[in-house]
């Protein structure tokens, strides 16, 4: 049987070495130690490692991952068929539920813009006769009549919108205060999944050329933003158009990679964007994000 040392068989893989660690500490992968103390793993490695790939690509979180590795091992592909498919369809109806609100915070995001654009300019002091967030006007006004009418210089967005785990936005206002709108796969699912980024493993399913796009995608995205440190991240000032692009950028990045956790802040003609990583996880935050100014 091929041995292969830790490096090769992430190079064969295409899998960080880091990751390949982590792997074996939560019962992933196993491997063979030399009298040295180096890492070897046989051939069957690449095969796992892709399955465990496939399964990530999936959505399925690790536990579930480490479920149907051990369903997998037995042999049966049947098994396997049987075990994977309601994990499939359950995983297809939560992004179906993301995809619909996604699209409808658009819509909401697009018609503010439109109203926006229909008002006329005033020389005069910003006050609510400026008509920005006059109730009724436009989508996402309307859809915050459960919030109260906003604040002046806050986007107005309902109390809660449902598009991708992990990640918020805040907007409106209760009692003058910002609202924050968590993007998630459902009210029960968030009670269920806070703080969710913080648990699961510093890892992505993304490599090669999707690796490559999407951090193009992020860094042009991003361009010209106004970076400062927070705890365990970093916080984004760009200009409020940019959001959808954001949010859809946002919620994919959740699918490959759920240890980042996002936070929207709609503030006037600014996006204050929030990310979050574990301390692991810094090294990627900052080769997507960059560093505070």
């Amino acid at each position: 049987m091929t041995s292969m040392r830790i490096s090769q068989l992430a190079e064969r893989s295409g899998v960080p070495a880091t990751t390949l660690r982590f792997y074996e500490s939560a019962g992933l992968l196993s491997a063979d130690r030399t009298p040295a103390g180096y890492r070897m793993y046989g051939e069957d490695a690449v095969d796992r490692l892709a399955f465990i790939g496939a399964a990530k690509h999936l959505g399925l979180a690790l536990e579930e991952i480490g479920e149907l590795v051990g369903v997998w091992e037995a042999g049966a592909c049947r098994d396997v068929k049987a075990d994977l498919r309601p994990r499939i369809s359950a995983r297809l109806a939560e992004a179906e539920s993301r995809a619909a609100e996604l699209a409808a915070f658009t819509a909401s995001l697009r018609g503010a813009l439109t109203h926006l654009d229909t008002l006329p300019d005033r020389a005069g002091r910003c006050d609510p006769g400026c008509g920005f967030l006059a109730p009724g006007a436009g989508p996402a006004a309307r859809g915050s009549s459960a919030s109260g009418p906003a604040a002046p210089g806050a986007a107005a967005v309902s109390g809660e919108a449902a598009v991708s785990s992990g990640a918020a936005v805040s907007g409106g206002s209760r009692g003058g205060q910002p609202v924050d709108v968590v993007l998630s796969p459902g009210r029960r699912a968030a009670e269920r999944e806070a703080e969710r980024w913080r648990a699961v493993p510093v890892a992505c399913s993304l490599s090669g050329d999707g690796l490559g796009e999407r951090t193009d995608q992020w860094r042009d995205a991003v361009s010209g933003a106004n970076r400062t440190a927070l705890p365990e991240g970093l916080r984004l000032t760009l200009p409020v158009d940019r959001v959808a692009r954001i949010a859809e950028l946002a919620a994919a990045e959740q699918a490959c990679c759920p240890f980042f956790d996002f936070r929207l802040h709609l503030d006037g003609p600014y996006l204050h964007l929030e990310v979050r990583a574990p301390a692991d996880g810094g090294a990627l935050l900052t080769d997507l994000f960059g560093s505070a100014d």
